[in-house]
């Protein structure tokens, strides 16, 4: 069983995927690339710069790539059940098992309300401080669950808010993703960036 599926490859569904996957989890990321993302130049990011926005999409592919996510890229999900004891995700190509699903599809909340996540006044989908819905195991992230902060950083930090509590509910503690320069050392060996 893959722990967790996210679907949407976006800053939030990726940012996702990386904390999953960099933390020993399985994680399955649907993206049929339909971000905002491409449109955009990021000068607001923080530690960034300047950088274009598919520049930005094909580095942050490549760190959850890197980090193991099995990234479908171009597969649409079609629908989320709840399977009792986990969830079905479907696509045309087959059905996959999760323990968890993160929502990260920006404003299509269709995935959210087939699920039977509660929504809030504004048409968004109702969450915690943790990302997780009324559905016990569904988070949802982004434009999801904020009517109009869909910037790329607070997509990001929404993920990773998702991911960092799966983490805490699978090894039964709080989890902090905290790395230090060994820790990058032992990761990544020669190929740091040290600038």
């Amino acid at each position: 069983m893959t722990n967790v599926v996210i679907v949407g490859g976006g800053p939030a569904g990726l940012s996702a995927g990386l904390f999953a996957g960099k933390n020993g989890l399985d994680a399955t990321l649907f993206d049929t690339d339909g971000t905002w993302m491409h449109k955009a130049h990021l000068f607001n990011y923080l530690g960034v710069g300047s950088v274009g926005g598919s520049e930005f999409m094909a580095t942050a592919r490549q760190q959850a790539d890197d980090f193991g996510v099995d990234r479908h890229q171009g597969e649409e999900v079609t629908g989320v059940e709840d399977a009792g004891d986990g969830f079905t995700v479907s696509t045309e190509d087959g059905e996959y098992d999760a323990d968890y699903v993160v929502l990260a599809t920006g404003a299509n909340r269709d995935l959210a309300e087939a699920l039977g996540c509660e929504f809030d006044d504004d048409d968004t989908v109702s969450v915690g401080v943790s990302m997780e819905t009324s559905v016990e195991g569904v988070y949802a992230t982004g434009a999801m669950a904020r009517a109009e902060e869909w910037q790329a950083v607070i997509s990001a930090g929404d993920g990773a808010a998702a991911a960092l509590n799966i983490l805490s509910n699978e090894k039964g503690e709080h989890y902090h993703d905290f790395d230090v320069p060994d820790t990058a050392a032992s990761v990544f060996g020669d190929l740091i960036d040290d600038e």
